[in-house]
C-alpha cells in the first residue's frame, strides 16, 4: 500500500463513517469547481502577481461576487490562497492549473468537467445495467472514439488531457524500464508524442516511429518539431486495427490496450505481432490492478473505461491471458515511480 492510500485510510478511520461517506459523495463539487477555475485560466492570470476577485472578474468576464465564492471555496482546499487584502495567490496545488508548466493538469481538469464527459458519468448506471458504454446510451455511439470523430473539439480536449496525464509519468517510465539496446522504437497510439519524446531525449541513440490516427498525427507534427526531434522521429498515420509499421526493435503501447475489450485488444496485439521481428519486444504501459481491497487509482480508472471506451483495466493474470491469445509470452512486469507499470512480452511461435 502506498503513502497516499495509507493516509486516506487513516483519515477515513478518524472520521465517523457517515461523515467520511458524505465527503466522498460531495467530491464531485470539488471536481467541478476545479474545472471552472481551470477553464477560466485563473492560475495563468495569477502567474505574475496576486489579484482580487474584482480584477479577475474583469479579466474573465465573470460575475464578481460569484467568482469570489468559487475562489474562496477552492482556497479552503489549498487551491489558491486568499490574503488579508482579499487577493488570491497561487499555491502549489493551484500552480498545476497553469497552462505551460511541466506538471500542468489544466487540460485534464477541463476535460473532466466538460458536459460531454460529465454526462457520461451521470449515466454510469446504464453501463452497470447493460455492460455497454455510457457513450452508447448518451450519444448513440459505441465508444468515445466514434463520438470524437463527429465532435473534434471534445477529441481535442481528450488529446490535450492525455498529454497532461502522460507528462506526469513519462520520466518515471523512461527511467523505470531500460530502453538501451533498442534502435527503433515504434509508439503505437502514441498521441502527440509526449511519451515517445521523453524516451528519445533520454536515449539519444534511439530512432522513433509515432503511429496514430491521421487527425492526431497532424497535431503531433508541431509537438515533435518543437521538441527538436523531427530528424529522429517518423510520423505515420494509420489504423492499428488494420496494421502497424514494421521494423521496430520494440513496440510501445502506452494506455492503449485498456481502451478495448478482449477481442479488440487481441486484434491490436496480433497486428503488432505480425509487424514484429523475432527479436522484437512488446511493451505495454498500463495500470496493473492489485488484488483484493487494495486502494489503487486504476480501480476508478476501470470505471472510466466502462463508461467511455468499453475497455477495462486488468490484473497481471489477465494480461498474461491476453498475451497468450495474441501470440506473446509475458516475460516481466516492471514497476515505475508512477502508478503505471511496464509489461514486457516477446513473441512466441
Amino acid at each position: 500500500m502506498n503513502i497516499t492510500s495509507s493516509l486516506q485510510n487513516f483519515r477515513a478511520k478518524m472520521m465517523p463513517p457517515q461523515v467520511a461517506m458524505v465527503e466522498m459523495i460531495n467530491a464531485y463539487q470539488v471536481s467541478q469547481a476545479i474545472h471552472v477555475a481551470a477553464k477560466l485560466g485563473i492560475a495563468d492570470l495569477l502567474k505574475d502577481r496576486a489579484k482580487n476577485s474584482s480584477e479577475l472578474a474583469q479579466l474573465t468576464g465573470m460575475h464578481e461576487p460569484s467568482l469570489y465564492r468559487l475562489l474562496r471555496s477552492l482556497a479552503s482546499f489549498g487551491i489558491f490562497a486568499e490574503d488579508e487584502d482579499g487577493r488570491f495567490n497561487l499555491t502549489p496545488l493551484a500552480a498545476t492549473l497553469q497552462t505551460d508548466t511541466p506538471n500542468s493538469v489544466r487540460a485534464w481538469a477541463i476535460m473532466s468537467g466538460e458536459k460531454w464527459h460529465w454526462d457520461l458519468w451521470g449515466n454510469l448506471i446504464e453501463s452497470v445495467k447493460t455492460g455497454k458504454t455510457a457513450v452508447e446510451h448518451t450519444f448513440g455511439k459505441p465508444n468515445i472514439f466514434e463520438y470524437f470523430v463527429q465532435n473534434p473539439q471534445a477529441g481535442n480536449n481528450f488529446d490535450e488531457a492525455m498529454t497532461n496525464l502522460a507528462s506526469m509519468n513519462n520520466s518515471a517510465i523512461a527511467t523505470g524500464y531500460d530502453f538501451s539496446g533498442i534502435s527503433k522504437l515504434v509508439d503505437i497510439g502514441g498521441g502527440y508524442g509526449s511519451h515517445l519524446s521523453t524516451i528519445l531525449k533520454a536515449y539519444p541513440a534511439i530512432k522513433g516511429v509515432l503511429f496514430d490516427q491521421p487527425s492526431v498525427i497532424t497535431g503531433a507534427k508541431e509537438f515533435i518539431e518543437v521538441n527538436g526531434l523531427a530528424d529522429r522521429c517518423e510520423l505515420v498515420a494509420g489504423d492499428f486495427f488494420q496494421s502497424v509499421p514494421s521494423g521496430g526493435d520494440a513496440y510501445l503501447l502506452k494506455t492503449v490496450i485498456h481502451d478495448w475489450d478482449e477481442p479488440q485488444a487481441i486484434a491490436i496485439l496480433k497486428n503488432c505481432r505480425r509487424a514484429m521481428a523475432e527479436h522484437s519486444k512488446l511493451l505495454l504501459v498500463e495500470a496493473v490492478l492489485p488484488p483484493g481491497n487494495t486502494p489503487y487509482f486504476g480501480k476508478l480508472l476501470d470505471l472510466e473505461m466502462l463508461t467511455t471506451s468499453g475497455g477495462r483495466e486488468r490484473t497481471e493474470a489477465e494480461y498474461r491471458t491476453l498475451f497468450d491469445a495474441a501470440g506473446f509470452k509475458l516475460t516481466k512486469v516492471f514497476a515505475t515511480a508512477s502508478p503505471w507499470k511496464v509489461i514486457e512480452g516477446v513473441g512466441v511461435s
